[in-house]
C-alpha cells in the first residue's frame, strides 16, 4: 500500500499489483497531454483540480488544447487571462468563471440538451484524447467511485484514449452505475483534498425577496400531490419547496441533481420513494451539487443510484415515472409563455441544462406536472419578469407549446391547452400588481386580448 492513500487491506494481489504499476505524480500523468488534444474533465464538485493545476504548469509547451466540460465549481486556472491559444474551454454549462470568458470572448458556449451531451462522445462528433477523473479509492475488486458525478463523466471515460485519475479517499463511493474498474485507467494519481463544495441557501437575500421566494415555494408545493416524483434540484427555488412538503406522503425523487436539503425529507420518511414508476424504492440522479453532509449521505447508501445523464435525463425515462412533477427556474417569461432560463438579453448566462429535458419527461408523465418558476420582479421591483417580449437577443429555452404551469409568489398561471388570450390573461394575474396595467395594454395593442 501506498504512503499516502491507505488502500483495504482486502485487495486481491492482482488489483494491488495493477494499481501500483499505473502509480505516477500528477506531473508524470499530465505529460501524456499534447497540443491539440481534446480533454473532457471531470465536472461539477468532483473537479481535478491536482490534475489540472500540474496541466496548466505546462502551459508553454502546449497549443491548442480544448477543455471540454458542464458546470464546474471553484476556479478554472486555465481560464485565467493570458492562457488563450494555450488552452481553448468549450462549455455547455457555464458556472460563474466560464460566464466571465465567454462574455470577454476568451471561451465557448455551446447550448445542447444536457442528456444529449454524452452522445456527442459516444456517436464520434468528439474524439476525446485524454479524461481527466476524480476518483474513489478502488473496492476489493478494484472498481473505483465516480463520486459527487457521475452523469458527464462515465460515457466520456469509455470512449477516450487515455484516462488520468486523481483517487481520493475523501470521494464518496456513490452507486449504481458509477464505476470504473482499474484496468480501464492508465495513470494513477493519489491526493487527499477536500471535494470542492457548493452551499445552498447561503446568499443573504432582502426580507422582501426572501418572502417572495417562500411564497413560491408554498405555490409550488401546493401543485406537489403525495405520491409525486420530484426533479427539484439546487437553488433558491427548490430550497423553499423543500419547506412545504412536511404534511406529504411517499414522494420520490428522479433528478438530474440534488443538494443537502433532500436528507431532511428522507430521514422524515417524506421521500419514500414508494410510488415510482421505474426505479422503484430508490433515489436516482446523475451528480449532487452541495456539501459534505450531502456526500456523507450518498457513500455506500444503497437507497441512491447514480446513472449516466444520457439515461437519467431521458425524456422517455423520466415519462415512467408517475405524477413526475418537473421544477424549473426562468430569468423571464413572456406573456405567451416563452421561457428564458439561460441569458439575459444575448449575455449568456449558464446554459440549457436539464430543463427542457424534465418539463418534456413531466409532461409525458401519468399525472406528470412541469413547472417554470421566477419571482415575478428583479432589482427591487424595477423590473417585471413576466415580460411583454423576451430581451432583444434573448434565447428561448422552452418553447411556449411546453409550458403547463408558471408559478411566481402571486400565483400558478396553467397554460396547457389554452389560448394566446387565456395564456395572456393567467400570466398577467401572476406578474407583480405594479406592472399588470403596463403588460395589458401591451396585450391589447397586439390584439392578444
Amino acid at each position: 500500500m501506498t504512503d499516502e492513500i491507505k488502500l483495504g487491506t482486502n485487495l486481491s494481489a492482482n488489483v494491488l499489483t495493477s494499481y501500483k504499476r499505473k502509480l505516477v505524480t500528477a506531473e508524470q500523468a499530465v505529460r501524456v497531454i499534447k497540443s491539440n488534444d481534446n480533454i473532457i474533465v471531470h465536472a461539477n464538485t468532483a473537479f481535478p483540480m491536482t490534475l489540472i493545476e500540474a496541466m496548466v504548469a505546462r502551459k508553454d509547451e502546449l497549443h491548442n488544447v480544448q477543455l471540454i466540460h458542464c458546470l464546474s465549481v471553484g476556479k478554472l486556472p486555465y481560464l485565467r487571462p493570458g492562457m488563450e491559444g494555450h488552452f481553448n474551454h468549450r462549455s455547455y454549462f457555464m458556472g460563474g468563471e466560464a460566464r466571465v470568458a465567454v462574455g470577454e470572448g476568451r471561451a465557448d458556449f455551446a447550448p445542447i440538451y444536457l442528456y444529449e451531451f454524452p452522445h456527442l462522445v459516444s456517436r464520434g462528433h468528439i474524439h476525446v484524447n485524454v479524461v481527466l477523473v476524480h476518483l474513489s479509492p478502488p473496492d476489493e475488486h478494484g472498481f473505483c467511485s465516480f463520486g459527487v458525478e457521475v452523469g458527464i463523466i462515465k460515457t466520456a471515460t469509455e470512449f477516450a484514449d487515455v484516462v488520468i485519475a486523481q483517487i481520493n479517499p475523501k470521494m464518496p463511493r456513490a452507486l449504481g452505475d458509477s464505476f470504473i474498474h482499474i484496468s480501464k485507467l492508465d495513470y494513477i494519481v493519489e491526493v487527499d483534498v477536500d471535494i470542492l463544495e457548493l452551499a445552498q441557501g447561503s446568499r443573504e437575500v432582502e426580507p422582501a425577496v426572501a418572502e417572495a421566494y417562500r411564497k413560491i415555494g408554498e405555490n409550488i408545493a401546493s401543485l406537489i400531490e403525495d405520491g409525486s416524483t420530484l426533479q427539484l434540484g439546487i437553488g433558491v427555488i427548490p430550497d423553499n419547496v423543500l419547506k412545504y412538503l412536511g404534511d406529504k406522503r411517499d414522494l420520490g425523487i428522479h433528478s438530474e441533481t440534488f443538494s443537502d436539503g433532500i436528507i431532511d425529507l428522507v430521514e422524515r420518511g417524506i421521500v419514500t420513494n414508494s410510488k415510482k414508476g421505474i426505479h422503484t424504492g430508490k433515489i436516482i440522479a446523475g451528480f449532487v451539487l452541495g456539501t459534505r453532509t450531502v456526500y456523507d449521505f450518498i457513500d455506500n447508501n444503497p437507497l441512491i443510484e447514480f446513472h449516466r445523464q444520457e439515461y437519467v435525463n431521458d425524456p422517455f425515462v423520466i415519462a415512467q415515472n408517475k405524477k413526475m412533477v418537473a421544477i424549473n427556474a426562468a430569468m423571464e417569461v413572456d406573456i405567451t409563455g416563452q421561457v428564458c432560463s439561460d441569458s439575459i438579453g444575448p449575455k449568456l448566462y449558464s446554459g440549457f441544462g436539464g430543463q427542457v429535458d424534465f418539463i418534456r419527461g413531466a409532461a409525458r408523465s401519468e399525472g406528470g406536472k412541469p413547472i417554470i418558476a421566477l419571482a415575478s420582479t428583479a432589482k427591487n421591483d424595477t423590473i417585471s419578469k413576466i415580460t411583454t417580449m423576451l430581451k432583444p437577443g434573448a434565447g428561448v429555452t422552452t418553447n411556449k407549446a411546453d409550458v403547463h404551469y408558471v408559478v411566481t409568489e402571486f400565483g400558478i398561471a396553467q397554460l396547457w391547452g389554452k389560448t394566446i388570450r387565456e395564456r395572456v390573461k393567467s400570466l398577467i394575474n401572476i406578474a407583480h400588481p405594479k406592472f399588470r396595467d403596463e403588460l395589458e395594454a401591451y396585450a391589447k395593442s397586439v390584439k392578444y386580448i
